[in-house]
């Protein structure tokens, strides 16, 4: 597994594991055969429900602790300083963790108005060794400019909508600027159809690979992290089956052509999209 390394020195796996959905004995089934598959970052969120089910699988994996990045999202209704502290106790007290190593807003709700409160929260909870590295999830540009003017802090990473057909170029652009991961959260597209589109198959004929490697391929390109989800164990192994091959610098802009100024996957615009 290649990695990439955070602006705060930490080293990340170039590819994660999305647990969305993934919940009780079948989600810890699920999670374990894609840690034996090889994966070592587990992404989840206090509103997945299923920390619990991530801590019992890493426990279950027989794999140390020490090898495994996991993260977790703090929930809109919990933005304020105190209740976003209590939260992430709470996600480390379901995970039966002592630390996370990574910890994002998941949404800035911006009509609340309180991310940074929660990102000075998030700050004081690293300094407390609750979290080893901050970030947050669908912060547009003048989200994280206000994180920084206020608390002097930016994240390390920043979790966003990103696949084919909606590939966030201005803001990767931002992000790069100042020195921000960008992490893909539905990097498959999650039913819309990217997969059976006419450039990306034909790619994928033609690099003997599925349709999804191709577009995670063109992901790990763009120097962003994808999260797959599968629970199916040979797609988990396929979706990390990305380092044998390359696409060229025309093919990469042939995939950039899909992306659609409307391509949300269901209409979640960070500057009014709410949830707690």
């Amino acid at each position: 597994m290649e990695t990439y390394q955070l602006r705060d020195g930490s080293v990340i796996p170039k590819v994660g594991f999305g647990t969305y959905q993934l919940n009780g004995a079948l989600g810890v089934n699920v999670i374990v055969a894609a840690l034996n598959n090889g994966y070592r970052l587990l992404d989840s969120a206090f509103n997945y429900e299923n920390e619990g089910a991530v801590g019992e699988a890493i426990s279950k994996s027989g794999i140390s602790r020490s090898e495994i990045i996991v993260s977790s999202k703090l929930p809109g209704r919990h933005h304020h300083y105190q209740e976003a502290i209590n939260t992430i106790q709470e996600s480390l007290y379901r995970a039966q963790l002592d630390y996370y190593d990574l910890y994002l807003i998941h949404w800035p709700n911006p009509l609340e108005n309180n991310y940074v409160e929660a990102w000075q929260a998030l700050i004081d909870a690293q300094k407390f060794g609750l979290i080893r590295s901050i970030g947050v999830s669908n912060f547009l540009p003048e989200h994280l400019t206000r994180l920084e003017k206020e608390t002097g802090v930016l994240p390390v990473i920043n979790q966003i909508e990103l696949h084919p057909y909606f590939n966030q170029a201005k803001q990767r652009q931002f992000d790069t600027e100042h020195q921000i991961l960008d992490e893909a959260w539905s990097p498959l597209g999650r039913g819309n159809n990217e997969l059976a589109d006419p450039v990306i198959t034909k790619l994928a004929t033609q690099y003997h690979k599925n349709a999804g490697q191709i577009v995670l391929r063109w992901q790990l390109q763009l120097g962003v992290l994808p999260i797959p989800k599968s629970s199916h164990s040979q797609r988990q192994q396929e979706n990390l089956a990305l380092f044998d091959f390359e696409l060229s610098e025309t093919e990469m802009a042939q995939l950039n052509q899909l992306s659609k100024v409307d391509g949300r996957l269901a209409n979640q615009d960070p500057a009014t999209y709410q949830e707690f």
